[in-house]
């Protein structure tokens, strides 16, 4: 279950800021690692229905940041490895908090002569309270897919609301579109528990409506778990 992210420029909003606001906006680095049962990317295994392991790294200054994420993956042609590097700003308009981005997804031990797996997306994502839960929208845009298959366009509407102080629901309805070939709806439906403040664990259905094009876009159950300092 991937964690997206990104834009680097928070030291020329630094110069910019008075003295108290540079003491509430300084650098906060977060970590994370976790491992899953199957690494499912928009209703994909990434890891040809295998476990995953992955970890990461955030800073955040202000209402930007930056970040890289690993973790294993499985294509049956060799390849092993996903490393993404991202950034991004999250301002508020209104009550809608918002999540402007640039992701890219590189890919390490590609065998020679198996096409370009490396793509960018552009990331345009909001969410606004609905009680006391959130109910959310994001939009991400590539100008060229993998192995050249044309612009692409993932739309997805999302929502989360808490249980209890552990326990939470959330999903998403998704709509993957690539100028080639390969468009296909998706859905998934979660429940997360948190151990302590920094672990947490998700359970999750996913599923799509292209079953025909492998078995990797079946339905599948997909339990994580994650820690982050």
């Amino acid at each position: 279950m991937k964690t997206l992210k990104i834009a680097l420029l928070a030291a020329a909003a630094t110069v910019a800021m008075g003295g108290a606001a540079l003491a509430d906006d300084s650098p906060t680095v977060t970590f994370n690692l976790g491992a899953a049962s199957d690494y499912v990317f928009r209703g994909i295994s990434q890891t040809d229905e295998g476990g995953q392991v992955f970890g990461g790294a955030d800073m955040a200054a202000g209402k930007f940041y930056v970040g890289t994420w690993l973790s294993n993956v499985d294509f049956n042609n060799g390849t092993t490895m996903e490393y993404d590097v991202y950034a991004g700003y999250k301002p508020t308009v209104g009550p809608v908090a918002m999540d402007l981005g640039v992701i890219y997804y590189g890919y390490g031990n590609k065998p020679s002569g198996s096409g370009d797996e490396a793509y960018t997306e552009f990331k345009v994502a909001g969410s606004v309270p609905v009680g006391k839960g959130t109910v959310g929208a994001a939009v991400y845009y590539s100008p060229e897919f993998p192995f050249k298959s044309g612009a692409a366009t993932y739309v997805e509407l999302n929502g989360s609301v808490p249980v209890d102080d552990k326990w939470s629901l959330s999903g998403a309805i998704g709509h993957q579109d690539v100028d080639y070939n390969g468009d296909y709806n998706t859905w998934n439906l979660g429940v997360s528990y948190a151990l302590t403040s920094h672990v947490g664990l998700d359970l999750r259905y996913w599923d799509t409506d292209e079953h025909s094009f492998g078995k990797i876009y079946d339905g599948r159950v997909a339990a994580s778990i994650k820690a982050t300092f």
